[in-house]
């Protein structure tokens, strides 16, 4: 493994390490290609030797994969974290504390739809805090066009409709 693909590893690890939440691709993505650290496709092949080493663990959904750290992951990064310049640690801390809610906030509201036994498309919608669902709403619709539209809609309207939801239950 060259020095430039363990960095982009560590990289990785001590982003995940320093949240209490899974990272998408794209929140990974803008940190390290937007500092110039390496091309999309050498931090892809990060990601894939990472996931096939067991450091860290994917949950795809069909627009977004999300990356969490394992106990080896988190393990290496504790042995290694020294391997990262203090100014590599230091931009990734100022990177997630900056931008720390607006990151939470993207990976907290979750859809995906999937075909049920009855040929029709079942779309679960979710809003997750602490890791546990806070609201979770499967809605049936018959078509695929119907069930992407809903869960597009789901990310732009979910707290008016988590909103909506308490103020009739409760």
């Amino acid at each position: 493994m060259t020095e430039a693909l363990k960095l982009y590893k560590l990289i990785i690890l001590y982003m995940l390490n320093k949240v209490d939440f899974p990272l998408t691709t794209s929140q990974i993505s803008e940190f390290i290609l937007d500092q110039g650290y390496t091309t999309y496709f050498k931090l892809q092949q990060a990601i894939a030797e990472l996931i096939e080493s067991g450091f860290i663990r994917e949950e795809a959904t069909r627009s977004r994969t999300f990356y969490h750290l394992t106990e080896e992951g988190a393990e290496t990064i504790y042995f290694f974290r020294k391997d990262i310049s203090p100014a590599i640690q230091k931009d990734i801390d100022t990177f997630l504390n900056h931008k720390k809610y607006e990151l939470k906030n993207e990976i907290s509201v979750r859809s995906d739809y999937y075909r049920n036994s009855n040929r029709e498309y079942s779309v679960c919608c979710q809003v997750i805090e602490h890791g546990e669902p806070l609201i979770e709403l499967t809605v049936t619709v018959p078509s695929e066009t119907e069930a992407e539209t809903i869960a597009g809609n789901w990310s732009k309207k979910n707290e008016e409709i988590y909103a909506l939801v308490m103020s009739n239950l409760l």
